[in-house]
């Protein structure tokens, strides 16, 4: 039996007790686990530092010198033991809080160490809290290697499996493990053409390489293996998916596509759009079921192209739904989409859970009639009450507000699963649509409409307050309306942001009525209050409107032409983007102005410079990814793919790359992994995977 089936309390120093709080703080259950518990950086052990010389921006040091003295005090909580160590440069604190007498009886004073720690600064002295010591003489070139960091907790801390701990019982373990204990997974051909190390010599360097080249090709080998699986299975579930799910075939555009077309389309699609409508038309035409994902950044036109889809769905004799997040979206969807379509004499219904008694019971009597040809609503849509004749097309917008479970409802409306259109106006970076959405297909809108002006973004901060008032005023003399965005609604004394009320009530002594309005909407205010509020904005009864990020989403006002974001570093890319995308929708000049305070992190620069250089959601969001990580980027954290241990999404794009082009190549030519020379790559598929639920066929 391999050492890494073997229970974590059969390791040397490790026991019950400490494998129970190892499940706990780090989810670490095995041997295995904790084998592939890597370090999260590397200390260069070979570089000495001068005590004259540290500066306090270091944060580990290594020293070579001597302990002149111990210390013992306080008591009770606060006893702690301090030792002074000199270098001959100069003198710096230690401290112990822990493990006292067990310091005192072995640590020589007067000898020669090695010691290494976190410098830290109290009192305008340096000190390092709980030092590794090591004796010079025992520092022998086993310990000259780049040291591995690892991530622990106070508990564990406490307990005795510190940092240092974990890698005294990980080096025990690597010491016992064979080459037999860690067989290839990958298929040989690959590891030979890639160059690619062992399996068992890539564990042993990513824990203790002897130098940056050994950890360099560790740390390629496993992050290549971890995202190779990761596509193999994603296009695996893809391709079976395509083989078992039939889709209805819609055989021609119909007669409804085509009077739309010639004659009430309200503008020229852009090259973009065409392209899009063409993949969609390959896609519900094949006896497949579509699941596709349309980007498109903020204004491109998704919504047409969704329109025309659902068109041909019509005009092939079938029922088409949009599903947006908010009642906001899905009421704008509705407005536009039946305003478009009343030439046609085409029936539209609207659904949310704010539609209650006859009204609705008419829609869903229509619906299940045949005679209502498109609904529009919220994820009241999902209820099993709502009936279909004949779905053909389901459209779901902004879906990564919706949970994979909430979608998967929308299968039980048909008997054949109706043809799936997923579309986003947050742009997401090619890295994570090729693992997060790799089971889709996905089309690009990446041009946006002719006549639409880039929308100018500037930075200000308080000494502009008045240069700002004065642009506004302006504005809204032009006849434009501006929008104003705060990230609280209450006042916080710990993040010190001006908050919502003290704005509208700033700018209403600026802007007193009756010769202005201004509207107020938040995320705590009943409904009705806020679409009343939104709606006199809409109608430009209000010449302002002081919010939160509620109006992220949902409102289309092609006459507002000012983005005010106050506090714009406390929001994430992203965010910021996408409202930026409220305005610049008509064909007058539209800007963006984020409003900071004075100091700002170097993260924050960077947004707010990325922001104001570029309009591009598609290098925004590539951007985000690099600051942020996967991890915080909207909806990744649904995916049960992102078991990710070594590879990092936001860094390592090309070999993301080179991983789907060699999964893609070896389903290609063996799509069950069945060839002898992909069979250990199928069974450590199979155990990886073992528990993961195939939701890809719900898109």
């Amino acid at each position: 039996m391999s050492i890494l089936s073997s229970k974590l309390e059969f390791l040397k120093g490790i026991g019950p007790a400490k494998a129970d709080l190892l499940k706990k703080e780090l989810d670490i259950h095995s041997v295995e686990d904790l084998l592939n518990h890597f370090p999260f950086r590397y200390v260069d052990k070979t570089k000495i530092q001068k005590i004259a010389e540290l500066t306090g921006d270091e944060d580990y040091v290594q020293l070579k010198g001597y302990i002149t003295h111990f210390q013992l005090l306080g008591s009770g909580r606060g006893k702690r033991l301090v030792g002074q160590f000199t270098d001959q440069t100069g003198i710096i604190e230690l401290v112990w809080f822990q493990g006292i007498k067990w310091i005192a009886e072995t640590i020589n004073k007067n000898t020669e160490y090695i010691l290494f720690g976190r410098l830290t600064e109290f009192n305008r002295k340096y000190n390092i809290a709980h030092p590794e010591l090591e004796l010079t003489q025992s520092n022998n070139t086993k310990s000259t290697f780049l040291a591995p960091v690892y991530s622990s907790t106070e508990k564990l801390n406490s307990r005795g499996l510190d940092a240092k701990a974990q890698r005294r019982i990980i080096k025990q373990l690597l010491e016992k493990i064979s080459p037999a204990d860690l067989p290839e997974v990958l298929p040989q051909y690959i590891v030979e053409k890639l160059k690619l190390i062992s399996r068992f010599h890539s564990f042993q360097y990513i824990h203790f390489p002897p130098e940056s080249a050994y950890l360099q090709a560790a740390q390629n080998r496993l992050k290549f293996e971890e995202l190779l699986c990761m596509q193999l299975k994603i296009l695996q579930f893809k391709n079976r998916k395509q083989a078992i799910t039939k889709g209805y075939v819609f055989e021609k555009v119909g007669e409804t596509f085509n009077e739309f077309y010639a004659k009430h389309l309200p503008f020229e699609l852009t090259n973009a759009q065409k392209k899009v409508i063409k993949e969609i038309r390959k896609d519900i035409g094949s006896g497949k079921q579509m699941n596709r994902l349309l980007q498109g950044d903020v204004g491109s036109g998704k919504t047409i192209v969704a329109l025309l889809s659902m068109l041909i769905a019509l005009g092939n004799g079938y029922q088409a739904c949009l599903m947006a997040p908010t009642e906001i979206l899905a009421q704008q969807h509705f407005q536009s989409i039946e305003e478009l379509v009343k030439p046609l004499n085409i029936s539209v219904g609207y659904l949310s859970g704010s539609v209650k008694g006859k009204t609705r019971n008419q829609v869903l009597a229509a619906l299940k009639a045949g005679h209502l040809k498109i609904l529009i609503g919220t994820h009241a849509l999902l209820e099993d009450w709502v009936e279909f004749e004949k779905i053909g097309l389901a459209i779901i917008d902004e879906q990564h507000r919706f949970g994979v479970k909430q979608r998967a409802a929308l299968w039980s409306k048909s008997a054949i699963p109706p043809h799936i259109l997923v579309m986003t106006a947050t742009p997401i970076p090619r890295t994570l649509a090729m693992t997060l959405y790799g089971d889709l297909d996905v089309s690009v809108i990446d041009e946006l409409p002719p006549g639409r002006k880039d929308i100018k973004t500037m930075h200000f901060n308080e000494s502009k307050r008045l240069r700002l008032i004065g642009f506004m005023r302006e504005e809204i003399a032009k006849g434009r309306q501006i929008y104003v965005v705060y990230p609280l609604i209450e006042e916080s004394e710990k993040l010190d942001l001006l908050d919502l009320q003290n704005g509208y009530e700033a700018l209403l002594r600026e802007f007193p009525m009756p010769d202005f309005q201004i509207s107020v909407v938040h995320g705590k205010m009943k409904p009705e209050d806020k679409e009343y509020e939104m709606a006199r904005f809409v109608n430009k009864q209000t010449q302002i409107m002081v919010a939160t990020t509620v109006i992220e989403v949902g409102v289309n006002v092609p006459n507002a032409s000012v983005m005010i974001i106050e506090h714009a570093e406390r929001f994430g890319l992203s965010q910021l983007h996408q409202l930026r995308g409220r305005v610049g929708r008509g064909a007058d000049q539209s800007f963006c102005i984020l409003m900071t305070s004075y100091k700002l992190s170097s993260d924050g620069k960077e947004r707010i410079k990325i922001m104001c250089e570029t309009n591009n959601g598609f290098i925004i969001s590539e951007a985000d990814l690099r600051l942020r990580g996967p991890g915080d980027i909207e909806g990744t954290r649904q995916s049960g793919l992102f078991g990710l241990n070594i590879a990092d999404l936001a860094k390592d794009g090309a070999i993301l790359t080179t991983a789907r082009e060699i999964a893609l190549r070896i389903l290609d030519q063996d799509p069950e992994l069945k060839d002898p020379r992909h069979l250990v790559t199928k069974r450590f598929l199979d155990k990886r995977f073992k528990e993961l639920q195939d939701w890809s066929s719900i898109s």
